[in-house]
């Protein structure tokens, strides 16, 4: 049982210690509460596949394509859609099954193309917002957490709350 504030332990009034952490698992209520599962496993491929998707929607909107950039462009998002399925959890996994379509015929038309590339490059930025948000997130926590330890720690040392002037932390 950790000691008291009252108490006279070297250990609770030292300052030179190190301060360790303490995890806290927040759990989270409404619409967000089944994000837990959503992961990436390898950002830096994530970033990479999106930047090239990105590129590949701006060149198909520069120039007409022929039958063969068509078909080549089709297999690149297809392929991209592989790649990003290989690093997806299984709920994003799901997500992007459903919001892409397979392509109708081998040759798809130039709009076919841009929509497919439209939509997938729309489904990266929203990921990438996702990893952003909860980002920001995590930092508030981390942020509150810490402001608690260091709250508790002037509590124990027998501080009313407040910052003495000339105090570090």
């Amino acid at each position: 049982m950790p000691p008291g504030p009252n108490s006279n332990s070297a250990d609770s009034n030292s300052v030179e210690g190190p301060v360790t952490p303490e995890v806290v698992d927040t759990p989270t209520t409404g619409e967000g509460s089944d994000d837990g599962g959503e992961q990436v496993a390898r950002p830096t491929k994530l970033i990479r596949i999106a930047a090239m998707v990105r590129a590949l929607l701006d060149e198909a909107r520069r120039a007409p394509l022929d039958d063969a950039g068509r078909r080549s462009l089709k297999e690149i998002h297809e392929r991209s859609i592989r790649e990003l399925q290989e690093i997806l959890s299984p709920d994003l996994r799901r997500e992007l099954a459903e919001v892409t379509l397979p392509f109708a015929s081998e040759t798809p038309s130039e709009s076919e193309l841009r929509i497919a590339q439209a939509q997938l490059v729309g489904w990266l930025e929203g990921l990438f917002h996702g990893i952003q948000a909860t980002l920001f997130t995590q930092q508030i926590q981390a942020q509150r957490q810490f402001e608690d330890m260091r709250n508790r720690r002037t509590l124990e040392m027998g501080g009313t709350g407040e910052r003495t002037p000339g105090a570090y932390l």
